[in-house]
């Protein structure tokens, strides 16, 4: 995503959870389950919520035992120090860099049909296009694989998804709450498995260095 100031945004919510989910084993949530075998958007205007609801889907993955993969495209990066803080191992995260949006969707494609990921993100940032038989091909590799397909969009709700082919489109939010503590949430706006409306998040203390 073409964001000015990365490290900054993301130290700023690398955070350490400090209230659990309280959704229940049959609800959908940022989790394989739910995200699994389908083309998933997580949008929002600004990086910051987006990167924290991100790692927590890495992290979730990488605890199953399963590479990462993180396409992005300009100069831009997360802060490593922060992620590996969050409970990521950077070690196994695989990063590519290429010249444009349209390459992050081809080089996402040719991860996807190797089957050797359980996630594969494509950073597209603000004019976020994916030709619909390019998605239609990504599709096909995570049904095939049972694998996460997580695009990464900063767009405000009003805008309209990807595609026709994203079946879960989520709004990264960020609310201050209680004791210097941010609550972090991706919220459903569209999903044709389970229906729109849920949500899911936790709150978060910013690391020492902005306490």
């Amino acid at each position: 995503m073409s964001r000015p100031a990365t490290a900054f945004l993301f130290s700023e919510v690398a955070l350490s959870p400090l209230v659990a989910r309280s959704t229940s084993a049959h609800s959908p949530r940022l989790d394989h389950l739910t995200l699994a075998g389908r083309l998933t958007e997580l949008s929002g205007v600004g990086a910051a919520a987006v990167l924290t609801l991100t790692f927590t889907v890495v992290r979730e993955i990488q605890h199953r035992g399963e590479p990462v993969a993180w396409i992005m495209s300009g100069e831009s990066l997360f802060y490593p120090p922060d992620a590996s803080d969050s409970g990521v191992d950077c070690e196994a995260l695989v990063v590519v860099r290429v010249p444009d949006a349209v390459s992050i969707a081809r080089a996402a494609e040719i991860l996807a049909r190797s089957g050797a990921f359980g996630l594969v993100i494509l950073d597209l940032g603000v004019q976020a296009q994916i030709p619909t038989p390019l998605q239609a091909r990504l599709l096909h590799a995570a049904q095939q694989h049972d694998m996460v397909v997580l695009c990464l969009t900063d767009t405000c709700q009003r805008l309209p998804s990807l595609g026709s082919l994203v079946s879960l489109r989520l709004e990264a939010t960020r609310q201050p709450v209680a004791h210097g503590q941010v609550r972090c949430e991706g919220i459903a706006r569209k999903d044709k498995h389970y229906g729109p409306g849920w949500r899911d998040g936790a709150a978060y203390a910013p690391p020492l260095g902005l306490c």
